[in-house]
């Protein structure tokens, strides 16, 4: 039997501002039989983060970015086709950064198996996955709530948010989102159980965060950037904890990032703002996905996950995330588990 034939998406260009799909190439070959050790996965779900517009940049960071001719690089799941290293069988489900394409070849390293019979796959590429370590770790190590806490969430609808504000209620603390749109506050607050959210696209930020934290923000945790962290700066309480995880509204600017403006709030509130990398948290991931699964399993956490089918819709599908337009964690189905 022929080997099957993989489907790539090679970057082909940096991108200047919003990506295009241009900046990719459609490529394909065949999936190569694994060597000594190897295990060939093909891939069924592919995760689509906003942090994969940093990778396309040629810039320093926590991480090499994608070079150029390289296959794209993501988190995915899938299932083992074949197998030369002990450790795992065909029919195994395995999740780990295989890239965007629909077979990948691994020394078996950065792969972890599944247990489908916990969760479905696209679950462990969100609430059980990096999304979920983030959200974790990022609240409970960097933020230190208490309960009675007041945290604010940006980005509250999408696969950090959404997570963050349901672990901050089952720690005891009041949750307020800010997300785009109706739709998405009715979510958080309606599904997720959030105490409020603020619709940023039709409100005063500055106002709703008056309204809505009348006592002050004990623990802000920033998805976004820009103008939404200047609003919550505004508001801080003294010791406040800001937790800067992302800043989704500056990845696509042809202009230098812009930084906080209210920084100074942080020092008439004696406040700290920490940056925090979830890979630094790799030897923890058990203990936070057993955890989580438990609160799942009890209807605590609830996992919500936006699915879009079609590899070849990968370059329109990940820019869902720039526009807003996901709820939850933005997953590209490739083929049926």
């Amino acid at each position: 039997m022929p080997n099957p034939i993989n489907h790539q998406f090679r970057l082909a260009a940096r991108p200047i501002g919003m990506p295009k799909r241009s900046d990719w190439a459609y490529t394909e070959e065949p999936a190569r039989e694994p060597g000594e050790n190897e295990v060939l996965v093909k891939i069924l779900y592919i995760s689509l983060d906003p942090a994969m517009r940093g990778w396309m940049d040629n810039r320093r960071s926590y991480i090499p970015p994608v070079g150029i001719g390289e296959v794209m690089r993501s988190f995915s799941a899938g299932r083992v086709v074949s197998s030369r290293n002990p450790k795992f069988a065909p029919g195994d489900c395995v999740s780990g950064i295989l890239g965007v394409q629909e077979y990948a070849l691994t020394d078996g390293t950065r792969i972890t198996k599944l247990d489908p019979k916990l969760a479905a796959l696209p679950v462990y590429l969100g609430t059980l996955g990096m999304p979920g370590m983030t959200a974790y770790f990022g609240l409970l190590d960097v933020g230190k709530p208490r309960p009675g806490d007041t945290v604010v969430v940006s980005a509250a609808a999408g696969a950090v948010g959404s997570v963050v504000g349901q672990i901050a209620k089952i720690k005891g603390c009041r949750a307020v989102g800010i997300a785009g749109g109706a739709q998405k506050c009715q979510f958080v607050v309606n599904e997720l159980g959030f105490d409020a959210a603020i619709d940023y696209k039709n409100e005063d930020v500055v106002v709703a965060l008056r309204k809505h934290c009348p006592n002050g923000i004990d623990v802000y945790f920033d998805n976004v950037g820009g103008e939404i962290l200047d609003a919550a700066l505004v508001h801080i309480k003294m010791g406040a904890r800001i937790v800067i995880c992302g800043g989704i509204s500056q990845y696509n600017n042809t202009t230098p990032v812009k930084g906080p403006s209210n920084y100074l709030s942080l020092l008439v509130n004696r406040a700290s703002m920490i940056g925090m990398l979830v890979l630094d948290y790799a030897n923890r991931y058990g203990e936070a996905a057993g955890e989580m699964a438990g609160w799942m399993a009890a209807g605590k956490l609830k996992s919500r996950e936006h699915i879009v089918e079609g590899f070849e819709n990968f370059p329109e599908t990940l820019l869902k995330l720039f526009a807003g337009q996901n709820f939850g964690k933005l997953v590209l189905k490739i083929a049926d588990a």
